[in-house]
């Protein structure tokens, strides 16, 4: 069977930016699958499963980026990856001030 390949585009609404608690946290889920990941900014393009790598992306709130996999697992890995940009990394800010964030 031919490595499939999966593409979606995510934006970092967490107001902190992807530092390294929410980068670790993308590392960890990327690193669940078989898939090659990899994550763009645009002018970078990075192996979505080092965490060296990611937070070299400096990412910051509002920064749009294109995350691929290519595998047998590809699309299950990019939208685990776009719901944990998209809605579980948005609470990072509730987190830190001793709130629970929304579910």
């Amino acid at each position: 069977m031919a490595d499939t390949v999966s593409q979606t585009e995510v934006e970092i609404k967490n107001v902190n930016g992807l530092h390294l608690r929410p980068a670790m946290q993308l590392v960890d889920t990327a690193s669940r699958f078989v898939s090659d990941v990899k994550i763009s900014n645009g002018k970078t393009t990075i192996d979505g499963k080092s965490i060296m790598q990611v937070t070299m992306l400096a990412a910051m709130a509002g920064t749009k980026l294109t995350i691929t996999a290519k595998g047998e697992d590809a699309q299950m890995a990019t939208e685990a990856l776009k719901d944990l940009i998209e809605n579980k990394l948005c609470g990072e800010q509730d987190r830190q001030a001793g709130k629970k964030p929304a579910k």
